[in-house]
């Protein structure tokens, strides 16, 4: 009687993945849908079929030990064969899914509006956006693209520009009169300033560039994400520094408008948006449509005036670079 070659129990081996994956115990078991002590458990019953010590602990951290990682580098190809073998066969005939993280605010207030003409540039293309303040390994994750913000340069990824960023301070239409706007430094030091948790010196940019003494932000407003900041602002609750492109349709419906612009030049260069796919494999030919699609946009934004301008590379130079056909 023929028999099938023993497997490990496969439970205890998504709980493994998902632990390397993430790094933490609480983030496989959020990702899983499980309790902390159930991934603990499975993967000490796997641990106990394999006889070999899969992580190092540390606290709430853990980390792959030699044998885990081997062991991982063998199973991640085979989870990511699994999940795209299912997804091909749960999607409709004839489409493709690709996945696509970026920050939130840049989700919103720039690519949403603008998703209209996916169809048309990507026919049969499902985009899926992953919005997290967490940088996502592409590979591991699943992931197909990435857009990232600051001065490029990650490791293990190609990247390439798509469009600069510009801070702008901004407030609700009437909150400065024409005739404060005259004197900046006047309307910053008596009016509640709006500060972004994370980047507080954003302020301090602006005004040095601007050739003004940096405001005082002890009694500003502090949120930690773009979209309560311009809440904040279109509530007319103080002035805030956003970010063009993600402004120009708010500054264009006169939601918010730019008090400064006649009086000082309110736009700075900041960072940039990244385009990035992994250096190992090659993106797939649903991802390279989008990756072009994003291209396009980021083209027009330029030459319409929404956005800086930013060296660009294309994607089609990465593409053609041999590797193993897998994805990061």
């Amino acid at each position: 009687m023929a028999t099938l070659p023993q497997l490990p129990p496969l439970h205890a081996l998504r709980a493994f993945h998902a632990a390397a994956r993430f790094g933490r115990i609480k983030e496989a078991a959020g990702a899983l849908g499980l309790t902390e002590s159930a991934v603990s458990h499975q993967i000490r019953k796997l641990e106990a079929f394999l006889s070999v010590r899969l992580f190092e602990r540390n606290g709430p951290q853990i980390r792959l030990s030699e044998d885990g990682q081997r062991y991982f580098a063998a199973l991640d190809p085979a989870f990511t064969a699994i999940r795209d073998a299912t997804e091909a066969l749960r999607a409709p005939a004839g489409r493709n899914r690709v996945s696509l993280t970026l920050p939130a605010s840049l989700a919103t207030y720039w690519l949403i509006p603008r998703l209209d003409s996916l169809e048309k540039a990507c026919p049969g293309v499902d985009l899926e956006l992953v919005t997290t303040p967490r940088l996502v390994d592409l590979r591991r994750e699943g992931v197909d693209l990435a857009i990232r913000y600051g001065a490029g340069g990650w490791p293990g990824l190609e990247t390439r520009q798509l469009i600069g960023e510009q801070l702008v301070p901004v407030c609700r239409p009437g909150y400065v009169q024409p005739a404060e706007a005259r004197d900046p430094e006047t309307v910053l030091a008596n009016k509640r300033l709006i500060v972004q948790t994370g980047y507080p010196q954003r302020w301090t940019e602006w005004a040095a560039a601007s050739g003004l003494t940096p405001p005082n932000l002890n009694n500003a407003l502090r949120f930690a994400d773009m979209d309560q900041i311009l809440a904040a602002a279109e509530g007319g609750l103080g002035i805030a520094i956003g970010e063009r492109p993600m402004l120009d349709d708010l500054l264009t419906a006169r939601t918010l408008a730019a008090p400064f612009s006649s009086a000082v030049d309110p736009i700075v260069p900041g960072a940039s948006y990244w385009l990035a796919w992994p250096k190992e494999g090659q993106p797939t030919v649903a991802a390279r449509k989008v990756a072009r699609w994003l291209e396009n946009l980021a083209t027009r934004a330029v030459a319409d005036g929404e956005a800086p301008a930013a060296t660009v590379r294309p994607m089609a130079t990465a593409a053609k670079k041999p590797g193993p056909k897998r994805r990061r």
